[in-house]
């Protein structure tokens, strides 16, 4: 029976779970990340569109030869990384796939063939200036951003509210990929806060290496997970930066190689995630990679419609309280006040209102077009599945019980 090869789109997959599935930070002196981005790097010509000229024994030889030198990788990092999970994970993965794909434990390996040269232009890595120079004109921007319990404003402008638990892909790309992590609020039962951010930046030409960013509750980094504050450098320019502006609570990251923006910050008692991409990065994926909320927004039996409620008699006063709170703080009565309402209202937490005026200020000061900052709810409804009355109505029975 023939086994059905994987592309190295699919295979990209296995390699950031087994990074995501490391709960402590990697000692410094583990250097999985560099055996995951070999790995991609040996692989990334086998991809159904330029592999098309090979054979398919030639793709699954080519592909064991990579698993065997990532096997090899790893055996290397041993000693160093000897209790971390990503790395014991990793090891699993490649027997998996060795397995799966019949490849002989001995063999010739496949590493990451060298860039030919002269295909670099001086503004290769810096995709805004590039961008001018080849169009004629600026890129256009596409912005999406997740916070409080949590909402979703993606880059076609929807607006959800998710009723999923766990890790979510916000972005999973050809240069990026963006998780978020959705857990129940500490001390309540029922509201959830983004607990955890989980960005990998992939490496790219000579631009920069794979790099890891990861921000947790009541611990916003002002730094890779590898203790870099900065990765690559391109005539004078610095290709990817992290600053901060409140150190422990806000990181700002800067990928000039790809144009885009990522804001992470902590409001209250849960975090947030602004970003802003070109579309040409934020449109660079396979059709293989169709779970993206920045894309899509949540499934639609996950959404819940949080615009115009008419709560119970039950909670009637406390949105009441809660309209007046968020009305204070954002006048106008678009996604993000009713976001603020929705917040108050579930968790109780007068400093839940945070998620949302710090997700409006975000919207403001990174999106290109001003004018659509005030998503209204008209425009943003979608195809929303559980209603708020009802969720409130659930909240307010389990509450008494």
């Amino acid at each position: 029976m023939e086994v059905r090869l994987l592309p190295w789109e699919r295979c990209i997959h296995l390699t950031l779970l087994l990074v995501q599935l490391s709960l402590p930070e990697a000692a410094a002196s583990c250097r999985i990340l560099r055996c995951n981005a070999e790995f991609v790097a040996a692989t990334v010509h086998l991809s159904s569109s330029s592999a098309a000229a090979l054979s398919r024994e030639a793709v699954n030889s080519a592909y064991c030869g990579a698993l065997r030198s990532y096997g090899m990788c790893t055996k290397r990092m041993a000693r160093s990384c000897r209790g971390d999970l990503a790395y014991h994970s990793a090891v699993q993965g490649i027997e998996d796939l060795l397995i799966q794909h019949r490849c002989p434990r001995a063999g010739p390996t496949l590493q990451p063939g060298p860039l030919p040269q002269g295909t670099m232009s001086g503004d290769t890595c810096l995709y805004e200036r590039n961008h001018v120079s080849r169009e004629g004109q600026m890129p256009e921007y596409l912005y999406c951003s997740v916070f409080g319990d949590p909402h979703i404003r993606t880059f076609n402008n929807d607006f959800h509210t998710c009723a999923a638990r766990g890790a979510w892909p916000l972005i999973d790309n050809d240069y990026l990929y963006v998780q978020v992590t959705s857990t129940p609020a500490k001390g309540g039962t029922y509201p959830t806060v983004l607990s955890k951010v989980t960005i990998i930046f992939k490496s790219w030409r000579q631009c920069t290496d794979q790099q890891l960013y990861q921000a947790e509750l009541d611990d916003v980094p002002a730094a890779f997970s590898d203790g870099s504050v900065w990765s690559g450098e391109r005539r004078g320019h610095r290709i990817l930066t992290v600053r901060t502006e409140s150190l422990g609570r806000h990181a700002e990251i800067r990928a000039a190689y790809i144009g885009t923006l990522l804001v992470v910050r902590q409001s209250g008692r849960s975090l947030s995630l602004s970003i802003r991409s070109p579309r040409g990065i934020v449109e660079a994926f396979d059709p293989e990679h169709d779970l993206q909320l920045c894309m899509w927004g949540c499934p639609a039996s996950q959404r819940i419609n949080t615009l115009r409620p008419t709560a119970p008699d039950s909670l009637a006063a406390a949105t009441i309280r809660a309209e007046a709170h968020c009305a204070a703080l954002l006048p106008t009565q678009d996604v993000y006040y009713h976001a603020c309402v929705f917040d108050l209202v579930t968790s109780g937490d007068p400093n839940s209102s945070r998620a949302a005026v710090s997700a409006l200020q975000d919207a403001r000061n990174m999106m290109s077009n001003r004018q659509g900052v005030h998503l209204l709810p008209a425009a943003a409804a979608g195809r929303a599945q559980l209603q708020l009355p009802l969720l409130l109505s659930m909240l307010g029975v389990l509450g008494a019980a």
